[in-house]
C-alpha cells in the first residue's frame, strides 16, 4: 500500500470556532443543539458517515469529546450533533461545500450483514456501495481539502480462517465473501486517490465487532439468548476468533483520526485475547445483559448437522478459527485496547 506523507501540522493548529449553520438546500449540515459547544475549544470537524448504524452510533459520542462531528445519516437527524443527510451514498451524491471545511472523514457506511440475500451475484451490488460509492465520496472530500480519510475495512480481506498464525497486516489479502472483495477494492482504489491528490489515508481492518444492538450474525444469536433459547455450543471451548468491542474499535478510530503515524498500512484491530465460540457467546449475553443457556453437543455433530444442511460455511464461522495479531497497531501507535477484552457495556 502506498506510503503517505506525515500528518500535517496545520490539524493541531488552533483555529477560530466555526459559526453554527442553518439548514439549506445547499447539503449543509444541520446545526444541532450541542453541550459540549460550551466546553473546550474545539478545532477539528469529522464527518462520519453511517453515523445512525451499530458502529457510527458509538462512534459519534466518543468521537464529540475533542472534536466537531458531523454525523452523516442517509435520513433524519442525529442527536446532540450537526446533521448531513447523505441519501443512499450509492446513488453518488453531490456533496459540494459541505465538505469545504471538514478535516478528516470517518467512512463507515457500507454495504454488509445482508442475511439471506436474494441477490443471483451479489458481488455487484457490494461493489457498487462499498468501492465505488466509497471512492466517489473521497475523491469529493479530497478536492474539498479534507486532510484525512480513515477507512473502515475488514479484517474479511485477508481470509475467513486462520491456520497456525494469526493474521498480520503484511500478509496478502485471499478475500473470500464478496463483501470482502468490495472492501479489499475500495483500499487499493483509496490508495490511488490518496496518491494523486496527497489526501492522507487510514486503513482499518477489524474483526467481528461485537456491542449492544449487534447486527448480523451476532443479531441472531443475540436474539436467541435474549428469547432464553438453549444454545447448543456447551462443548465449542477449543477454537479461538479475535472480535473486537465496539469500545476499542472506537477509541483506535479516535486515535487514527489525528495520530501522525496512522496513515501507511493497514491497521489491524481486536480485543485480547481470542476466544472460543463459547466465550464470545458469554461475553455476547454479558453485553447485551441476558441469561445465557447452553446444552453440551460435541461440536464434530454439529459440523456435521450443518454439512448435511447445506450450511458448511456456517459451521467454519462458529467453529473455525480467525485470529489477528494487532502488535504492530499497539506499537506504530502506542496504544492498546483499554479494556484488554473484557466485556463491554452500553454507557
Amino acid at each position: 500500500m502506498h506510503r503517505h506523507t506525515g500528518w500535517r501540522l496545520l490539524l493541531f493548529r488552533r483555529q477560530p470556532p466555526k459559526p453554527a449553520r442553518r439548514a439549506s438546500c445547499s447539503g449543509r449540515p444541520r446545526r444541532a443543539r450541542c453541550p459540549s459547544d460550551r466546553g473546550p475549544d474545539i478545532t477539528m470537524t469529522i464527518l462520519v458517515t453511517g453515523a445512525a448504524g451499530f458502529l457510527g452510533r458509538q462512534l459519534v459520542p466518543v468521537l464529540r469529546r475533542e472534536a466537531r462531528v458531523i454525523a452523516g445519516v442517509r435520513t433524519g437527524t442525529a442527536p446532540d450533533a450537526d446533521t448531513l443527510p447523505l441519501g443512499d451514498l450509492a446513488e453518488m451524491p453531490e456533496l459540494g461545500s459541505a465538505l469545504s471545511d471538514v478535516d478528516c472523514v470517518v467512512h463507515c457506511a457500507a454495504r454488509a450483514h445482508v442475511l439471506n440475500d436474494t441477490e443471483t451475484d451479489p458481488l455487484p451490488v457490494f461493489m457498487r456501495t462499498n468501492c465505488e460509492a466509497t471512492l466517489h465520496l473521497a475523491r469529493q472530500a479530497a478536492a474539498a481539502g479534507v486532510r484525512r480519510f480513515v477507512f473502515i475495512s475488514s479484517i474479511g480481506v485477508h481470509g475467513n480462517s486462520t491456520g497456525d498464525a494469526p493474521f498480520r497486516e503484511t500478509d496478502a489479502p485471499r478475500p473470500h465473501a464478496p463483501y470482502a472483495v468490495s472492501k479489499l477494492a475500495a483500499e487499493q482504489g483509496l490508495a490511488d486517490v490518496a496518491r494523486q491528490t496527497g489526501m492522507e489515508l487510514v486503513v482499518i481492518r477489524p474483526p467481528l465487532v461485537i456491542g449492544p444492538d449487534p447486527v448480523g450474525n451476532l443479531g441472531t444469536l443475540a436474539r436467541l439468548i435474549a428469547r432464553g433459547f438453549p444454545l447448543p455450543f456447551a462443548l465449542a471451548t477449543r477454537n479461538r476468533r479475535s472480535l473486537v468491542s465496539g469500545e476499542t474499535l472506537c477509541d483506535l478510530i479516535r486515535v487514527c483520526t489525528r495520530h501522525p503515524a496512522a496513515p501507511g498500512r493497514p491497521l489491524l484491530v481486536a480485543d485480547e485475547p481470542p476466544m472460543s465460540t463459547r466465550d464470545i457467546l458469554e461475553r455476547l449475553a454479558t453485553v447485551t445483559g441476558h441469561r445465557l443457556c447452553l446444552v453440551p453437543v460435541p461440536v464434530p455433530v454439529l459440523r456435521a448437522g450443518l454439512s448435511l444442511a447445506g450450511k458448511r460455511e456456517i459451521g467454519h464461522q462458529l467453529f473455525g478459527d480467525l485470529e489477528v495479531d494487532i502488535a504492530a497497531t499497539k506499537s506504530r501507535l502506542e496504544w492498546a485496547p483499554r479494556r484488554n477484552g473484557a466485556p463491554a457495556r452500553e454507557d
